[in-house]
């Protein structure tokens, strides 16, 4: 993976979750520029700990910020750009005090894709005659 800037306008949203998952995989920090709910962009470096779907459908990142030092959550949608670094993790990841109001945590793709499979179509639940 190369240390290049990638402008997410310019490639697909499938092609910016595989190397936003495959940095987590190799535990990779991550340079994103991010266009935060107020319209401000910001520049983080992150260390991605999970990826994620809301109810909604919408996939987020839960991330250690290097600046913060805490975990925050990140909407992919809102990346505008992103650099995947040599650099690992370097932050230790503190324990969730709170349940997040996320559907589903998935740590591949494939996951990812079987966990929205599954709750799109749920398979019927057999009821035992009495």
């Amino acid at each position: 993976m190369s240390n290049s800037m990638k402008i997410t306008a310019g490639q697909t949203s499938t092609r910016t979750l595989a190397d936003l998952i495959r940095a987590m995989d190799g535990q990779r920090a991550v340079t994103i520029t991010y266009v935060d709910s107020k319209g401000d962009e910001t520049v983080r470096t992150i260390e991605i700990h999970n990826v994620l779907t809301t109810s909604k459908g919408g996939i987020v990142l839960r991330a250690m910020c290097r600046a913060r030092g805490e975990m925050r959550t990140f909407s992919v949608e809102q990346i505008v750009a992103y650099t995947v670094h040599r650099i690992r993790f370097v932050l230790s990841v503190p324990a969730e005090k709170e349940e997040i109001p996320l559907a589903h945590l998935a740590r591949t793709a494939q996951e990812l894709v079987e966990l929205e499979l599954e709750r799109d179509y749920p398979e019927p639940k057999l009821a035992l005659a009495a």
